[in-house]
């Protein structure tokens, strides 16, 4: 991968995590990457109108130029656009977490994310990893869409790490828990990667690329309510595949 595209990339993330100017010294230190890199990258990022010296040796800022490029292409996503207000509806429906992900191999990447007004939401952004295959219902469904022979291969090449006194970490385990799902059409964690949360998830196709929808509460509320989030998951699911 791009050396340059990566420390462009880290260096707005920074940004964004310390929320106050920097300067060059500051960047090379925190992000740990050669003055010469790093000068050639702010340079050419204050050149095209990203960056701005806040004043002499006071260090540097991001402009609203990226925020603004990134409200465009936000509204004119194609799946996002329709996906968004179906999402949306579901979230305040159930006072639940509902998240839309795309997986590409074994990497599963959240393109939206909807939060009800409750504390207890679980929160996660988009452009984020999925967090794991193996303890999470969306990275069951995805494990879900390889070969049996396929799901072993992937399992055993990867560290089964406890995460809650219920996460399944023996690969037959595993193997039998998607297999389930995959059987019923659905996939569920519980408390298998955060204790006392829920996870319910369904994988559905565009244009022959996997997608996962998932809603995400507390156990106690989330079996209370199951039935009815999973057939809102669904009814979503098959109403995104039909615009598709």
């Amino acid at each position: 991968m791009s050396k340059i595209v990566n420390r462009t990339l880290d260096i707005f993330e920074l940004f964004a995590r310390e929320q106050k100017p920097l300067s060059l010294t500051e960047l090379v230190k925190r992000l740990d990457i050669p003055m010469s890199s790093c000068h050639d990258v702010v340079r050419a990022l204050e050149a095209r109108g990203y960056l701005y010296e806040v004043k002499s040796r006071a260090g540097y800022y991001p402009t609203a130029r990226l925020y603004r490029l990134g409200q465009q292409i936000v509204q004119h996503d194609p799946i996002a656009a329709r996906a968004e207000a179906l999402l949306e509806e579901i979230s305040l429906q159930l006072n639940a977490s509902v998240s839309l992900s795309r997986a590409k191999d074994t990497q599963c990447t959240y393109l939206l994310v909807c939060v009800p007004p409750d504390p207890l939401a679980f929160h996660t952004q988009p452009g984020d990893s999925l967090r794991n295959l193996y303890a999470t219902s969306a990275g069951k469904a995805v494990l879900g869409s390889f070969s049996e022979e396929e799901r072993r291969k992937i399992l055993e090449q990867t560290p089964l790490e406890p995460l809650t006194p219920y996460t399944l970490t023996s690969v037959d385990a595993i193997l039998a828990d998607v297999a389930e799902g995959e059987a019923r059409g659905y996939f569920v964690n519980r408390e298998e990667s955060v204790e006392d949360a829920l996870t319910l998830s369904v994988r559905m196709m565009r244009n022959n690329d996997v997608y996962v929808l998932t809603v995400a509460g507390t156990r106690r509320r989330m079996e209370r309510r199951f039935d009815e989030a999973l057939a809102a998951l669904q009814a979503a699911a098959r109403e995104l595949e039909r615009d598709g």
